[in-house]
């Protein structure tokens, strides 16, 4: 493997994250961050921002607003 570089690297961390990349690509920034500073601590704000995004989107509202909600929806329909 060849290492890809900051510029690849950083412009692909989005899909590198979320594994949306091919294989020797996932696996060329993978080695790219084992060597590179700037760039892992890219990936460690990235991943922290991943991370804590996912966590906001598990939360549900309350069955009393979901409820109010939905029906104010169905009144304007």
């Amino acid at each position: 493997m060849t290492d890809c570089g900051c510029d690849k690297a950083k412009a692909e961390l989005e899909e590198y994250l979320h594994r949306e990349l091919s294989t020797k690509d996932f696996q060329d920034i993978s080695e790219h961050l084992e060597n590179c500073e700037d760039c892992t601590t890219e990936h460690l704000v990235g991943l922290t921002l991943t991370l804590k995004m996912q966590k906001a989107c598990q939360e549900k509202a309350p069955e009393e607003l979901r409820a109010t909600i939905l029906a104010r929806i169905q009144q304007q329909t």
